[in-house]
């Protein structure tokens, strides 16, 4: 069975293969601590006392990561991920009691209900056209 754990990664060290995926191979960048891949062309950053590599080239707000344990790389997941699940729960859950509390505390008696549904239903379509935005661009 092979570790886990995590190595340093040796910066002189050239074969380190691309942890994309790409089948590329990493090459230190010259008087840096950081490697570019000669496939995808990427560049990637050591970091946490040389023990992380982590994705500098990248537009995403989420960076990636990865461990080196001396035969391949393993993806640190962020731990804001985590939380996706419970905040979208207590989303999915608090916003239609606060708007119907809403709704039954400042709406005319001769206004409609739908306009009340329509508005909280459009703003939940909306956060999930965001939420599906950007996790297709981080992965």
């Amino acid at each position: 069975m092979q570790s886990k754990k995590a190595q340093k990664i040796d910066l002189t060290a050239h074969d380190y293969p691309c942890p994309c995926r790409c089948q590329g191979h990493l090459q230190p960048i010259l008087l840096t601590e950081a490697f570019g891949c000669d496939r995808c062309q990427k560049i990637f950053a050591v970091e946490e006392n040389g023990y992380v590599l982590q994705q500098v080239s990248t537009s995403s707000p989420y960076k990636k990561t990865w461990y080196w344990t001396g035969k391949q790389w393993i993806a640190i997941h962020s731990d804001l991920k985590e939380y996706y699940l419970p905040v979208g729960l207590l989303i999915i859950l608090v916003l239609p009691i606060v708007w119907l509390s809403l709704y039954f505390l400042l709406a005319p008696s001769g206004s409609s209900i739908m306009v009340w549904v329509f508005i909280p239903l459009m703003l939940l379509l909306l956060l999930a056209l965001m939420r599906w935005l950007v996790y297709r661009r981080s992965s």
